[in-house]
């Protein structure tokens, strides 16, 4: 009796295991959730109080980010993995580098199986929608919304 519980134990142990180590949309949404994603790539949801809206989710955003680098404007984060696999996306998500506010050293952090996750759930959206707003380079205008992201007094380095 106590080898078949024992091994009873073992086997469900080890298959919730190889069940956690596998890459889910529903995990993948938790982490656009926490690591911030949709903070900035999905229109409205800071205003929602952080509800998803799965029609805008992660489609980028119109209003633009302004500092002494130009003005960047969150991606479209479906057109930009619909022209990677999941392994290119890892490999992307890894070593990507991109303008100020994004920050980029977040998503070099996450694990493979948190890219993974994060892949699957963006792929689970369904259309890809439009482009967001080209960059616009310092002291050019944008045509669009957007907040200055820099004091008006920088101190000196």
């Amino acid at each position: 009796m106590i080898r078949f519980v024992t091994a009873t134990f073992i086997i469900v142990f080890a298959s919730t295991a190889i069940a956690a180590d596998k890459a889910s949309v529903e995990e993948g949404a938790r982490i656009a959730v926490t690591g911030g994603c949709h903070d900035c790539h999905t229109e409205g949801f800071a205003e929602s109080g952080g509800k998803v809206d799965p029609k805008k989710a992660l489609l980028g955003n119109q209003i633009g980010f302004q500092g002494p680098w130009g003005t960047t404007y969150p991606a479209n984060l479906r057109i930009s993995l619909s022209k990677m696999s999941e392994d290119e996306f890892v490999k992307y998500g890894h070593t990507m580098k991109a303008r100020p506010p994004m920050p980029w050293y977040g998503v070099n952090a996450m694990t493979d199986h948190e890219l993974r996750s994060l892949y699957q759930y963006v792929k689970s959206l369904g259309e890809i929608g439009r482009p967001a707003p080209e960059y616009v380079e310092p002291n050019q205008t944008s045509k669009t919304p957007f907040i200055v992201f820099a004091p008006p007094n920088m101190p000196a380095h």
